[in-house]
């Protein structure tokens, strides 16, 4: 998941999405930081703060933690979360569509626009404000695109359009 999203950058997240970035909110509150903080409470009361390394490491985590709450925080009041429109036609690439796409090479890989925040590439989720993203949006099947990416232009096919669901692998 993303740490630092650009400001500017869409304020879209699919309802997943969103229910993953709440859920680590919730983790880093109610279990991670009372945790830390009594580690930190326990490791103040062995004496001299200055030389004790649980006591330093446990401060370091906690403002980890506590900047990783703020950013959340803040995050989840900016985001509008895109619910999914089964009925909708699969004529056109929309946010929080699946997509089924052919390079070059003849390979087929299998994409879903998201949100920045919860684009994770590896996974076949891929940003809507990314070079792919940006090049599938709006566009239909049999489309060719050109997508200029930081390691050289290609181009795909698209071969298919979901609403839901994913493609068999």
């Amino acid at each position: 998941m993303a740490e630092k999203i650009r400001s500017g950058s869409s304020r879209y997240i699919t309802p997943e999405g969103f229910e993953r970035l709440r859920e680590e909110h919730e983790h880093l509150w109610r279990f991670e930081r009372p945790k830390v903080t009594q580690q930190v409470s326990d490791a103040a009361a062995q004496g001299d703060r200055s030389e004790n390394a649980e006591y330093i490491y446990g401060k370091k985590r906690l403002r980890e933690i506590d900047r990783r709450l703020r950013f959340l925080g803040q995050r989840l009041e900016e985001l509008t979360v895109v619910e999914p429109t089964p009925d909708r036609a699969n004529d056109r690439v929309y946010f929080g569509s699946w997509v089924e796409l052919e390079d070059e090479e003849g390979e087929i890989v299998h994409y879903r626009l998201v949100g920045p925040d919860e684009s994770v590439p590896a996974e076949g989720l891929i940003s809507m404000d990314s070079p792919v993203g940006r090049a599938l949006m709006g566009r239909s099947v049999e489309d060719e695109v050109e997508v200029r990416r930081p390691k050289g232009a290609t181009s795909y096919r698209i071969l298919q359009i979901r609403s839901e669901g994913t493609f068999e692998r």
